[in-house]
């Protein structure tokens, strides 16, 4: 299997917390997203995807391991799956993220390639293309 460019971490993390704040910003507390199924679970399998990612980008060097919360937070939802607080999830959602992704964006990666396989491996989701579009004309 061929190694994933670091780019496409970081856009695989926007990507996620783009559909995360989809998913979760109609709910005014953590239990009623919890008692949302599908919200819930999308919203759950999204922050494992950022997890993971994120993971890479800090064996790649791309980001320091101060990130590691969040690393670490993707396998308390993996292996500790009914034991997840649904109030931490919507505040790591609304309130840790924001920060988080706005770091990301920071960064001096050349996102051009990246975001044009991006694009083309979610030609299907509208608002995927709407969030890739638009970070092309700020990089």
């Amino acid at each position: 299997m061929s190694k994933r460019e670091s780019e496409l971490y970081l856009l695989d993390i926007l990507i996620a917390y783009d559909k995360i704040l989809r998913y979760t910003d109609s709910f005014q507390t953590g239990d009623d997203l919890l008692h949302s199924e599908m919200e819930w679970d999308a919203t759950i399998r999204e922050l494992e995807i950022i997890g993971e990612a994120t993971k890479n980008l800090i064996q790649e060097n791309i980001i320091g391991n101060d990130n590691r919360r969040i690393v670490n937070f993707r396998n308390q939802i993996a292996h500790g799956y009914f034991g997840i607080d649904a109030d931490i999830v919507l505040d790591i959602v609304r309130n840790k993220l924001p920060t988080f992704t706005k770091t990301l964006q920071k960064l001096s990666l050349n996102l051009e390639s990246a975001i044009k396989l991006s694009i083309q491996e979610h030609y299907h989701n509208q608002h995927t293309i709407k969030l890739l579009e638009n970070l092309k004309e700020t990089h």
